[in-house]
């Protein structure tokens, strides 16, 4: 967490987490990207087993793109790339997912970029202690499925020097971001009903850590008094013991219960940086921006995803034609703004509204491209996506319920689907 200190020291009243809340949406004259891609992975011959993570880890190639490994609670592998800017950080990337995608291959598996896994059951590969307590909070079924099952595309933003602008942006255009990308319609195997069933599991979590963050509905507004009041309001699920022991939290108490009460101790500034770590709004403040809401796509594809989502938010020129595309949604969370991420969820690019703005947004983002650096490839790759998806209203969920009766292998198993 850029610029944020975790101490031992007992924190005072709510004040403090206003000034922790502040401290999280530091402005930044910087421009650089963060992506962070997680990928289910498949066995490449019989899809509906479930790979041991010993396997993969095995498979591991060195990256030359200089990505951080790490490993969801299923299994999910996820590539974490070196900060910077947008061109440097698709191609370092790239370099990493070419690597991985290889050598997983060889080893008979292969990466599927999708939200939600479509065929498998969940199942916990890793039973680290605070996984442990996790699962015991959530719940299920939605705590297996999120924890085990689900897969994301991560962009990470710099605030830039007007921090309300962009946070208000990444909101605003997260429903047609959201449908736009869309990309895990199937559970078990069977249509689920929504587009991006992954955005539906974390519906039916926890809505004090999943919601989005309350707006008071200014744009110029600070947003950390809302950011603070997400973070009062919002229950605890764990309190660190020490780093081996996590206490799941089951009395429904919130933070600002635990500040007012005390109870048997008084919250230190590093449980109120952990307590933040357990919150998973679609928009995260960490002294950049993380966005959240985004399915995982397809390896070949995800700096689409990546790209659009940087200059629809970093770019004002862009932003600009965005949100005038997307209003009135744009409004405070809840009320029609609440309804219009379910809508996107539920619907994608099928519904009209959205398509319309995608189409908008995206012609945006491809104006934008040449002022951050991208090249002709990459502007390429927008506007093949654009007319394969957003110009016929198909979210890349679309094309994973196409019927592939014979197949060993079901097309969605992105090595022999689609490209």
């Amino acid at each position: 967490m850029s610029g944020l200190t975790a101490e031992s020291t007992p924190l005072l009243d709510a004040s403090e987490v206003a000034d922790f809340a502040r401290r999280c949406f530091h402005p930044s004259t910087a421009d650089l990207v963060g992506v962070e891609l997680e990928f289910l992975v498949f066995d490449s011959t019989a899809a509906g087993r479930h790979v041991p993570l010993a396997k993969v880890q095995r498979a591991l190639p060195a990256l030359p793109g200089g990505s951080r490994v790490t490993f969801e609670p299923g299994g999910q592998l996820e590539l974490s790339g070196p900060v910077g800017a947008l061109p440097d950080a698709l191609s370092r990337m790239a370099a990493d997912v070419a690597a991985v995608r290889d050598a997983l291959r060889a080893e008979g598996m292969a990466l599927a970029g999708v939200g939600l896994d479509p065929l498998r059951p969940a199942r916990r590969q890793l039973t680290l202690p605070r996984y442990e307590a996790m699962a015991e909070f959530l719940g299920v079924p939605y705590g297996p499925l999120m924890m085990c099952s689900t897969a994301s595309v991560q962009v990470n933003l710099d605030l830039g020097e007007r921090p309300a602008e962009r946070w208000w942006r990444a909101h605003a255009l997260g429903p047609v971001l959201m449908a736009s990308f869309a990309n895990s319609p199937l559970s078990g195997g069977r249509p689920s009903g929504w587009m991006s069933g992954r955005q539906a599991v974390w519906d039916h979590l926890d809505r004090s850590r999943t919601a989005p963050v309350p707006a008071n509905g200014d744009p110029a507004a600070d947003p950390a008094a809302d950011w603070a009041e997400y973070l009062l309001n919002a229950r605890l699920m764990l309190i660190r013991e020490d780093d081996e022991r996590y206490r799941p939290v089951r009395d429904g108490s919130t933070f600002r219960d635990w500040l007012e009460s005390g109870g048997g101790r008084r919250p230190t500034a590093e449980d109120l940086a952990y307590h933040a770590t357990t919150l998973f709004p679609p928009v995260r403040p960490r002294g950049w921006l993380e966005i959240r809401y985004l399915d995982a796509q397809h390896p070949a594809t995800w700096p689409v995803c990546v790209a659009v989502t940087h200059a629809l938010i970093a770019d004002d020129r862009a932003a600009n034609a965005a949100l005038a595309a997307v209003e009135p949604s744009a409004g405070p969370a809840g009320g029609t703004y609440r309804a219009s991420w379910e809508v996107a969820a539920r619907c994608g690019l099928a519904d009209p509204g959205l398509r319309r703005a995608a189409e908008t947004c995206f012609r945006a983002a491809l104006e934008a491209l040449p002022r951050l650096g991208g090249d002709a490839a990459l502007a390429g790759a927008v506007a093949a996506f654009a007319d394969r998806h957003v110009t016929t209203g198909r979210s890349p969920a679309a094309d994973l319920m196409i019927p592939t009766p014979g197949r060993r292998v079901p097309a969605w198993l992105n090595d022999e689907g689609r490209r």
